[in-house]
């Protein structure tokens, strides 16, 4: 969908669901100009989970050296739907604007505008924040996240250490809990859990998502670490 150049940092994991692997995350970031960066998700569903629910989604977000959100934009074919989003963050008047396209039936799907703090994060650039923060275990912070259709001051506790086993080895972690489900930021019920490795480097080590029934729990887990 996009030329790539070089990142910086890769990680590849793993997606499983009722004990079947599910797909292949890919989430990459790369410096631009300026101090700022351009991280790219790529989910793509594979095997009898494709065959049921076919997921291929690229998703680009750019940030300045703050973290906070410039601009995103997705590309989604999950099933029978095809999405087109774009997301702009306009810091000088504190407004985001989204677009949402219907790319089956040509159209618009949603268009809408936000007020936005100074600086506000996308999931993304959310995520590489809490990598960039020493916080201590016990301890919560709250961070300004949208999606593009909600703004929302997202809590995220760093609850406890743990040693976790992934296919890209062993890894000394802390689970962290994001608050963005229960009608915060998604409306669904459900748990966002994330194990960063203790160390400098805070690597993405494993993500679990618990929702209930019928979608259950999705877990990633990292398989290959890269840097260029």
């Amino acid at each position: 969908m996009y030329g790539q150049p070089k990142p910086v940092e890769s990680f590849q994991l793993s997606v499983e669901w009722r004990l079947v692997r599910a797909g292949t995350a890919t989430l990459t970031r790369t410096p631009q100009p300026g101090g700022s960066w351009q991280a790219d998700l790529h989910l793509e569903s594979t095997g009898l989970v494709s065959k049921l629910y076919r997921v291929n989604d690229d998703y680009r977000t750019f940030y300045d050296s703050g973290f906070c959100a410039d601009t995103t934009y997705m590309k989604a074919e999950e099933g029978s739907r095809r999405r087109e989003t774009s997301i702009i963050y306009h810091r000088d008047t504190r407004k985001l604007n989204y677009l949402e396209r219907d790319l089956v039936k040509n159209s618009i799907a949603l268009q809408k505008e936000l007020d936005i703090p100074d600086c506000v994060h996308d999931i993304v650039a959310a995520l590489n924040r809490l990598r960039s923060l020493k916080l201590p275990v016990g301890q919560l912070t709250h961070l300004p996240v949208t999606d593009g259709k909600r703004v929302v001051s997202a809590r995220i506790e760093a609850q406890e250490k743990e040693k976790i086993t992934t296919p890209a080895g062993t890894f000394d972690t802390v689970r962290y809990e994001a608050n963005l489900f229960n009608d915060v930021l998604y409306k669904r019920k459900g748990r966002l859990l994330l194990w960063l490795s203790d160390d400098d480097r805070k690597v993405l080590v494993q993500v679990r998502v618990r929702l209930g029934f019928p979608v259950g729990t999705i877990s990633l887990q990292l398989e290959k670490l890269g840097s260029g």
